[in-house]
């Protein structure tokens, strides 16, 4: 692995990006979650007892997430053997992904009817950005802290802060302090991202996706792959 500094950027500007895009998703799509995709089942159900919109991008999205999944599963695979960055690759190609998306948020929207194709495939394509990430992750960064879920995260941070409570000791306590340091930023940062997503969602409008394909392109420089 490289560099400490390296890794905590990189894992920081993924965290902020996922927070801020699947906020700015829900906002925007009518409760579409764009990084939380299993929430979509809650959205959907409420969107088809209150007769709301989006119901569409709600059902597809975790199809899609999953057909990106494996998308990045067998382009990784390609890029290392062909001896290329998989991690910089793939995060260029979510780049290009945000870059569409934020181009149709702005060029159609806003949405009354998030079923619309604009809306749609935007959101298939945040949709298809985040799960390249989550996947991206456990393929190649593997001791980061997931950027996209943070439920897991949580979880693990109050079992440790149980066992530091309780009295830990010796090797017990060193990973569950190590564990806190990775995963408390990693919490924090992504409610960054949530909180700023809903102030620029209210302040520029469309023009609050113009952020997440610059965050992610300074992600680019800090891309590194973790050994085997």
């Amino acid at each position: 692995m490289q560099a400490t500094k390296t890794n905590t950027w990189l894992t920081l500007l993924l965290g902020f990006n996922a927070g801020y895009v699947d906020t700015a998703g829900f906002l925007a799509l009518a409760g579409l979650f764009t990084a939380h995709v299993t929430g979509n089942f809650v959205t959907l159900g409420a969107a088809l007892i209150h007769g709301t919109s989006g119901a569409w991008p709600k059902l597809a999205a975790l199809p899609v997430f999953c057909l990106m999944v494996m998308v990045t599963r067998i382009a990784s695979h390609r890029l290392v053997a062909r001896r290329q960055a998989p991690v910089k690759c793939l995060i260029l190609v979510k780049v290009a992904l945000l870059i569409a998306a934020a181009g149709l948020m702005v060029a159609y929207g806003p949405f009354e009817d998030s079923n619309a194709w604009p809306a749609f495939l935007a959101g298939m394509l945040m949709v298809g950005a985040m799960a390249m990430q989550n996947a991206m992750q456990r393929i190649h960064l593997k001791s980061t802290p997931p950027s996209t879920l943070m439920t897991g995260n949580t979880t693990q941070v109050m079992m440790d802060l149980t066992d530091l409570l309780k009295g830990a000791q010796g090797t017990a306590r060193e990973q569950a302090v190590a564990r806190l340091k990775r995963m408390l930023p990693a919490i924090a940062v992504f409610a960054v991202g949530c909180a700023l997503a809903a102030l620029a969602y209210v302040g520029l409008g469309m023009w609050c996706f113009a952020l997440p394909p610059v965050v992610a392109a300074l992600a680019v420089p800090w891309a590194y792959e973790e050994a085997a």
